[in-house]
């Protein structure tokens, strides 16, 4: 795969496309450190990979009008959708995967300092599987 910036990554919250508010898009994936680490293990720590989980972290310009994501955020609040990211949008292909998942929308905020664009830091943990596809 080529080198490329981020340039017009993909953002959809609840199937909705919110790209167009969008200054940054992280999506994280871990999988828990267990250890099994014991008197054989000579000298080393050792791990075996447990539960998986993640976040998906968003940057948004903010719009408070109605039916904007403001609105819609705050509307989701304590529910669990479906989210999608790709690095560009174009089309899903074996460049521009799509990660696919479902979040807990578990947040929102307000404010931000005088003279600043509008901005909301938003953070969501995924709820089950978070899979990767290139068609």
């Amino acid at each position: 795969m080529a080198l490329y910036a981020l340039t017009s990554e993909y953002v959809a919250i609840n199937s909705v496309d919110y790209s167009d508010h969008c200054k940054g898009a992280t999506l994280v994936v871990d999988a828990a450190q267990l250890d099994t680490t014991d008197f054989a293990s000579g000298g080393w720590v050792e791990y075996i990979g447990g539960l998986k989980s993640g976040t998906l972290s968003l940057e948004v310009q903010d719009d408070a009008a109605n039916s904007s994501i403001d609105d819609i955020i705050w509307g989701l609040l304590g529910t669990v959708v479906t989210f999608e990211v790709r690095p560009t949008s174009s089309a899903v292909g074996t460049s521009n995967p799509k990660y696919t998942g479902s979040v807990l929308i578990s947040s929102s905020s307000v404010g931000g300092t005088v003279g600043d664009l509008a901005m909301k830091s938003l953070s969501y943990p995924t709820s089950g599987a978070v899979t990767r596809a290139e068609a």
